[in-house]
């Protein structure tokens, strides 16, 4: 069992940039493959990214490629979004996610363990 603990979130301009944390607890962190998911307010959660349990593969959904970068420590149990070049649109509850798989997913009924998540409003 992984328990996941997001922070990093908060407000900012459009055009700005956040980098995003996600830590898990336990000693099976890179058995995990892992993603970040979003959810706006009256909205279903989204996938945003998923990187594979050695960082060797990454996705993104289309919205986000080339603005937010997704990679993982493994020797810190932390995972990270970077998120560059922010637009309103991205204003959301942002949520990191542990899959008991070595490969990545978009669907957010393949992944096991959820944080409580973390705000990112983008202004305009």
């Amino acid at each position: 069992q992984v328990q996941l603990v997001e922070s990093g979130g908060g407000l900012v301009q459009a055009g700005g940039s956040l980098r995003l944390s996600c830590a898990a607890s336990g000693r099976t962190f890179n058995r995990y493959a892992m993603g970040w998911f979003r959810q706006a307010p009256g909205k279903e959660r989204d996938f945003v990214a998923t990187i594979t349990w050695n960082g060797a593969a990454t996705h993104y959904t289309d919205s986000v490629k080339g603005r937010f970068t997704i990679s993982r420590d493994n020797a810190k149990n932390t995972l990270y979004l970077q998120m560059n070049s922010l637009k309103p649109e991205d204003t959301a509850v942002y949520y990191c996610a542990a899959r008991t798989s070595v490969s990545g997913s978009s669907s957010p009924h393949d992944y096991d363990y959820w944080g409580q998540g973390t705000q990112v409003t983008v202004s305009s």
